[in-house]
């Protein structure tokens, strides 16, 4: 008996319902056009009003041409680069070093030091000028060291390279990490000893990155006010006559005209560090192996002592700046007290701030971690053509400004009584906004790093599923970036808790910050309470950190082990 014919089985149609498509749409257009708004209104129109602020000087650009020629201005001028120059004469060196021991030799401590070399990125930039004071101030236990004082040049140069410190750190231990063994093994082939060879193959490849710490060393030196406003003294800087002029003697043209300058050194860094990383890129090779320094007794020796006294260094400035605030009166009566911690008559401000800033870090961190990753997705895993072009571009401006640029500019755009945005002057939520935007560039990279390391082919599975974009991205891309957004979620927290020269312009007696009211109490005379608040600045910024380290630690460990392999 024959058997009927059946028709052979027809594969069904990879056809996505209209509500998924329109879902898709929504998400990937619409997230993107949203966050070009973002930054255009929290960026682009604020930094034009500042530029377009500096026409308004008297007499136009005759008037400029006047002001920026003037022997006060290029006074200014010429402290500011003296003293950008000079900390990157001493930053850059010893991270390099620094950098070079933790990463090509084999001392002991590594992760102590590595943690100590973060300590500055915990506190705001003025508890290193406070602690400065105490050491070699007029009441200092070291005045004797410094004949001249500690107020002026010498202080801003070593406050500044204490907090500059680990950023050129971490971008020379990134290149130093890069290494191919292929070009070591052949320089010891050739018979090339260790100091030809650094300067063959060790330097060469990391000459680009030391390049661009210490454009970065420059630039966050010449637009920081918060050092040379506490230690400072006589010796004047272009970013305290910024802050002066809108602030103290409302020159806003004045302040917007001195924004505009600072601005264009980050615009030069930024623009020839995008084209040596260009250039470094093409010429890394697919191939290189990892390369492991051997071991060199003297030489580790030498990196360990060298190290040991930077971390020293760095760790005595904190020691001293914490210490001083539960020290009853220095140096006159050193019984320990939590005296300033009551902040004396300015108790309930200096409590508010805290709670202000808390609040604030936590609310940049809760609502920009979010924001920032799914921006990162959305350009790493889809195409939206000039879309894509324009977010990618806006979205690397925030590093070209310098916060001292931000907030004057957000002074000039959200002040203006036309503006239909100006009753968030001087509020929290206007303050994360800036946070947001001031730091995106970093915690973007961060974000677009993590997602590179997916498998392409997740997002072509879900769509051969039929999976919105948007639940894959929420089911699948989220919880293995899990620690990627921890640490994304720390740096907006941390950074939003010491920033000072942005938010400065941008509070109300309500919001005062803690970072700002330091600066307050120091102006006020009330050094020991200026510590007391950077010690909780630090503390708190401490404390997050580790818990969300601990925490990322705990999900690689439960809830990742197929990156490891184990079960």
């Amino acid at each position: 008996m024959q058997l009927p014919q059946t028709a052979p089985l027809q594969p069904e149609p990879l056809t996505r319902s209209p509500k998924a498509v329109l879902l898709d749409l929504l998400f990937t257009r619409g997230v993107k056009l949203l966050m070009v708004l973002l930054l255009v209104v929290g960026l682009a129109l604020p930094l034009m009003s500042m530029l377009s602020k500096v026409v308004d000087v008297q007499n136009g650009l005759a008037g400029v041409w006047q002001m920026i020629t003037s022997s006060r201005f290029l006074w200014l001028l010429g402290n500011s680069v003296k003293v950008s120059l000079s900390t990157v004469a001493l930053v850059v060196p010893a991270a390099y070093v620094f950098a070079y021991a933790l990463q090509r030799s084999w001392i002991p401590g590594k992760a102590l030091l590595r943690s100590l070399s973060l300590l500055p990125l915990m506190a705001p930039s003025m508890l290193s000028a406070i602690a400065l004071i105490y050491l070699f101030g007029n009441q200092g236990l070291l005045k004797s060291w410094f004949a001249d004082g500690i107020y002026g040049y010498s202080g801003i140069v070593l406050g500044q390279a204490f907090y500059n410190f680990p950023m050129a750190l971490m971008i020379l231990i990134s290149s130093l990490g890069l290494a191919d063994a292929r070009l070591y093994d052949a320089s010891i082939s050739m018979g090339a000893n260790h100091w030809k060879t650094f300067l063959n193959v060790t330097w060469p490849g990391t000459r680009y990155a030391v390049f661009a710490a210490s454009c970065l060393v420059f630039t966050q030196t010449i637009t920081n006010f918060g050092i040379p406003v506490v230690i400072g003294g006589d010796y004047q800087v272009l970013a305290m006559e910024a802050y002066k002029s809108v602030v103290g003697q409302q020159k806003f043209s004045e302040g917007a005209l001195i924004g505009s300058v600072l601005l264009v050194p980050a615009l030069i860094s930024f623009a020839v560090d995008a084209w040596m990383r260009r250039l470094r890129g093409s010429q890394v090779s697919s191939q290189a192996a990892t390369y492991v320094a051997p071991s060199n007794r003297l030489r580790d020796s030498i990196l360990l002592l060298i190290a040991g006294a930077i971390g020293l260094a760095l760790l005595s400035l904190v020691v001293v700046a914490v210490g001083a605030s539960l020290i009853n009166f220095w140096p006159y009566d050193l019984t320990v007290s939590l005296r300033h911690y009551n902040f004396e008559s300015g108790g309930d401000v200096g409590w508010l701030a805290y709670g202000n800033s808390v609040l604030l870090a936590s609310l940049t961190a809760v609502i920009g971690t979010p924001v920032i990753f799914t921006c990162a997705y959305l350009m790493e895993k889809t195409r939206s053509g000039w879309l894509d072009n324009l977010l990618r571009l806006l979205c690397m401006l925030p590093m070209a400004v310098p916060g001292l640029v931000m907030g004057l500019g957000y002074v000039f755009f959200f002040n203006h009584p036309a503006n239909p945005l100006n009753g968030m002057y001087g509020g929290i939520a206007l303050m994360v906004v800036c946070c947001v935007m001031r730091f995106l560039t970093p915690a973007q990279m961060t974000a677009t790093t993590a997602l590179r390391q997916l498998n392409e082919e997740i997002e072509s599975a879900s769509l051969s599923l039929k999976v919105p974009l948007l639940t894959t991205y929420r089911r699948v891309t989220l919880p293995i970036c899990l620690p990627a957004l921890l640490e994304v979620f720390r740096y907006l927290f941390v950074s939003s808790m010491t920033s000072v020269s942005a938010l400065i312009f941008l509070y109300s007696p309500d919001t005062i910050l803690a970072a700002v009211a330091v600066l307050n109490l120091d102006d006020a005379g009330n050094i020991g309470a200026a510590a007391a608040l950077s010690t909780l600045i630090l503390l708190t910024s401490a404390l997050v950190s580790i818990v969300l380290y601990m925490l990322s630690r705990g999900l690689v460990r439960y809830t990742q082990h197929w990156r490891t392999g184990t079960a």
